[in-house]
């Protein structure tokens, strides 16, 4: 597959710092950024590059020539206007199959197979992948994919723009909704929004060139063949012609936008974090308990507005965050399986529960629930969830398909709950260690000694 890298922006936020080259050749940790970039294509087998160069674009001919030093082959457009973030793309010969769209201002380590084989799955070509998780269930509808975007949470998602994705019916008797990553609706920062999923376009994609096309037949006439920007004039126009897709992963990806940001991806670089979450390597997770370890328990939680946070439960997700491990829920929800909540009022409250974690700058990395109950009796309960399964705690199984999702160890990963079924479920997932929190000790606490172990 064929990368595109978009390397011709000035860079005024960063300017302070080194303002006489392109932002993409800030060095850091001895390499300019986009070198970063192409060697992370290379070692994935993606060699033919063209990168798009503007102001003081010679600086990138000048350093990369025509890529051999650096096993790609590249070839440059350079723009003599400012086209923005997606004029060039109408004007790059040879853009007729499917390419990869970068920002040259990134650090990212990723396994693109997995990207690229998503992408396929959707209908772009032949091909089949591991699709991520949402809520716990993995994604299992398919359609034809104008463009595939690579999200992720992140810790700032109130001044980001969002990506809501469709949430299929379970497709079985007793199963749960399913992901069909299909996204539906694109949230700009100006948008109205209380509660939100935290997903986030990280500004890595796969395009189709027909949705170029598509998108050049809706633009108004005074933009066709200038300046356009990638988000608002290309993607979320096509979100209503069902074809943009969302790529769950959790590997490292960080722009330059800021000094702040700069000097916190050399910390990174330079402590390993970058290259440990690529999904080519092994991860390590805490696995928590929701009720109780999270947010505040009250019996069965039902009422998104009893969802709230414990006293320095967003703190422990963030120190989770810095220290490489995944974060990821666990949780039973038997309210399902007993007729108290349905699955949107469930989503809604996660939602909520991500919003107010993002707001202390914390995310997970992903939500698995289980509906089931095995005990009859209720008033309007829903004999379909009334049954014993693999997943309820303390079974294993939400942890174990989370380690499948996300290439985890889980003999290096840990189980933080308050009860004995989250300790028990810890166990025979086979953790290092199954922490059950008593009283007068936090998730803070826990996590806190088991970082500094």
């Amino acid at each position: 597959m064929k990368a595109v890298i978009m390397a011709g922006g000035k860079g005024t936020r960063i300017a302070s710092m080194v303002g006489d080259v392109p932002k993409p050749m800030i060095r850091i940790c001895g390499k300019p950024i986009l070198q970063w970039e192409i060697e992370c294509l290379a070692r994935n087998k993606i060699t033919d590059i063209t990168i798009v160069i503007g102001h003081l674009g010679h600086f990138i001919r000048e350093y990369f020539a025509d890529g051999a030093a650096f096993g790609v082959k590249i070839d440059y457009y350079e723009e003599t206007e400012p086209l923005g973030t997606a004029g060039a793309l109408y004007r790059i010969p040879g853009l007729d199959e499917d390419f990869l769209l970068l920002n040259g201002d990134t650090i990212f380590d990723i396994d693109f197979s997995r990207f690229i084989a998503f992408h396929r799955s959707r209908g772009a070509t032949e091909g089949g992948m591991h699709c991520g998780v949402a809520q716990g269930a993995t994604s299992c509808a398919t359609g034809p994919a104008l463009a595939s975007l690579m999200t992720h949470p992140n810790s700032h998602p109130y001044d980001s723009a969002l990506i809501e994705t469709e949430i299929l019916p379970p497709q079985e008797e007793g199963g749960i909704p399913c992901d069909s990553h299909r996204v539906v609706r694109w949230l700009n920062k100006e948008d109205d929004r209380l509660w939100c999923h935290n997903r986030v376009n990280a500004g890595i994609q796969i395009v189709s060139p027909a949705l170029l096309a598509q998108a050049a037949a809706l633009l108004p006439p005074e933009k066709r063949g200038g300046k356009l920007d990638l988000d608002r004039d290309i993607l979320k126009p096509a979100v209503a012609s069902g074809g943009i897709y969302a790529y769950d992963s959790s590997e490292y990806v960080k722009d330059m936008g800021t000094p702040d940001r700069f000097h916190q991806v050399e910390a990174d670089i330079r402590g390993g974090l970058v290259g440990a979450r690529n999904l080519g390597c092994p991860q390590k997770a805490f696995f928590l308990d929701r009720d109780g370890t999270i947010n505040r328990s009250s019996g069965f939680l039902t009422d998104i507005n009893d969802m709230e946070l414990l006293p320095g439960a967003a703190e422990a997700v963030r120190r989770i965050n810095e220290s490489g491990y995944l974060a990821i829920v666990v949780t039973n929800q038997p309210q399902i399986a007993r007729g108290e909540l349905d699955f949107a009022g469930l989503s809604q409250i996660h939602d909520k529960m991500e919003t107010l974690l993002g707001r202390e700058g914390a995310f997970l990395d992903a939500v698995y629930f289980c509906p089931h109950h095995p005990d009859a009796g209720f008033p309007g309960e829903r004999t379909a969830y009334k049954r014993a399964c693999s997943c309820r705690k303390p079974e294993p199984g939400m942890l174990l398909q989370a380690a499948a999702d996300f290439h985890i160890d889980v003999s290096s990963s840990f189980m933080i709950g308050d009860s004995w079924r989250d300790e028990e479920s810890g166990r025979r997932a086979g953790c290092k260690k199954s922490v059950r929190l008593s009283e007068g000790r936090s998730l803070l606490d826990a996590v806190t000694e088991l970082l500094n172990a």
